[in-house]
């Protein structure tokens, strides 16, 4: 955990009195940190910068060294504040005068338990931060001409998110793919005629890596149904593959729903599936979602079938474990954001959906959404509860939820 953490005093305090304060605050908090004290040299340099304001009369201190901190570091000004000499008055008087300079800015107060869960909540935050800056994330085609609602600003997420959207022609995969041996599969299928697509479909998951190697990616969002006239396969293996190996692989050229499992894999590290509703109970709160691939890292199992829609190539039927998972969307203009909680409380596999199906039960408060004012159809599922780690993002870009 690479936080520092910088202090500081007045002249007028006793050092050895603050400084055994010090130990002991610190101490309490049982966090790692690397303690950098007055020298404000480095500021910036480490993933979380926090300032510690450890006693009274250092407003006019901070003042002085404010114009060079803000050149340092693009983060929001992290106060440190204990209960103990002053500390927490001249947080306060620094915070408002950030604020009436316009920057943001937080006073970390509380009991040890609260301050250590937010800095280790603001530590995956900038952490996140950190890591989308200068990522390049490809739109292979357009966007499928049914998401009519699903395009994106790329200057505003370039300046907002620090993502640069790269456009592709569709044409450049499908020449890397003409040149690409198929290989032999490694797992089969009951389905003779998966069997016979399936090393079409290692092959579109070759062609794919290699592009992803030419323009240097961190993923990519594919017009997928091109390829059932092009090459006549799917690319769902491929995705639920590029997945689970850590890039982010999207489907139907859906530039929000891609930059939504960007931002997730930026805070967690891991997979997140992306489907649309197949149906709601407003009244119980649940939801069923669906989609014809999914990371093979968020499966405990899975099996191969053909792609819904048009009943050719490989699609994946998935099974991901019953528990906690965590709903979210992200607009394409970054003007908007859906974060919710809920349970997966069943897998299932009607013939008429998308081969991945899974059962959600939501707040029903919050099927309201989906039903009033939903950003496109495609939503972003990840197991595990994060909307708390996720709205710390999304209001760390200034992004109204």
């Amino acid at each position: 955990m690479n936080t520092a953490i910088y202090t500081l005093t007045s002249t007028l305090h006793d050092p050895q009195a603050v400084d055994a304060l010090t130990r002991e605050f610190l101490y309490s908090l049982h966090i790692p940190y690397i303690l950098k004290g007055d020298d404000f040299s480095d500021y910036g340099a480490h993933d979380l910068n926090v300032i510690y304001v450890r006693t009274g009369g250092t407003e006019g201190i901070f003042r002085k060294l404010m114009p060079e901190l803000v050149q340092e570091s693009n983060q929001p000004f992290y106060l440190l504040a204990s209960g103990k000499s002053n500390s927490l008055a001249a947080s306060l008087e620094i915070l408002s005068y950030l604020r009436q300079q316009g920057k943001q800015g937080e006073i970390l107060h509380g009991s040890s338990d609260y301050v250590a869960t937010r800095i280790q909540m603001l530590y995956k935050v900038e952490s996140a931060v950190k890591q989308l800056q200068g990522c390049r994330l490809g739109i292979i085609g357009q966007p499928s001409d049914w998401l009519i609602a699903s395009h994106a600003n790329a200057e505003i997420v370039k300046q907002k998110l620090g993502i640069e959207l790269i456009e592709i022609p569709i044409q450049e995969l499908l020449d890397l793919w003409s040149t690409t041996s198929e290989p032999q599969p490694q797992e089969h299928s009951e389905m003779p005629q998966v069997n016979e697509a399936l090393p079409g479909a290692l092959r579109i998951y070759e062609a794919l890596k290699a592009l992803v190697r030419k323009h240097n990616l961190q993923g990519f969002t594919i017009r997928c149904f091109d390829l059932l006239d092009a090459v006549h396969n799917t690319g769902c293996w491929a995705l639920a593959k590029l997945n689970g190996e850590g890039l982010v692989a999207g489907c139907e050229g859906d530039v929000p729903t891609m930059l939504t499992m960007m931002l997730h894999r930026a805070l967690s590290g891991s997979s997140s599936f992306q489907a649309n509703p197949a149906s709601i109970n407003p009244e119980t709160g649940e939801m069923l979602f669906a989609h014809c691939t999914i990371p093979f890292d968020m499966v405990c199992r899975y099996e191969l079938d053909t792609h819904f829609e048009s009943g050719i190539g490989v699609g994946i039927r998935g099974v991901v474990p019953e528990g906690p998972v965590t709903l979210c969307k992200l607009s394409g203009d970054l003007s908007r954001c859906f974060v919710a909680e809920g349970e997966l409380i069943r897998n299932q596999a009607a013939p008429d959906l998308c081969r991945t199906q899974l059962a959600i039960r939501l707040n029903p408060s919050d099927t309201e959404y989906f039903l009033t004012h939903p950003i496109g159809n495609h939503h972003v599922i990840a197991t595990g509860l994060h909307a708390a780690s996720m709205k710390a993002l999304l209001q760390r870009f200034g992004l109204t939820l």
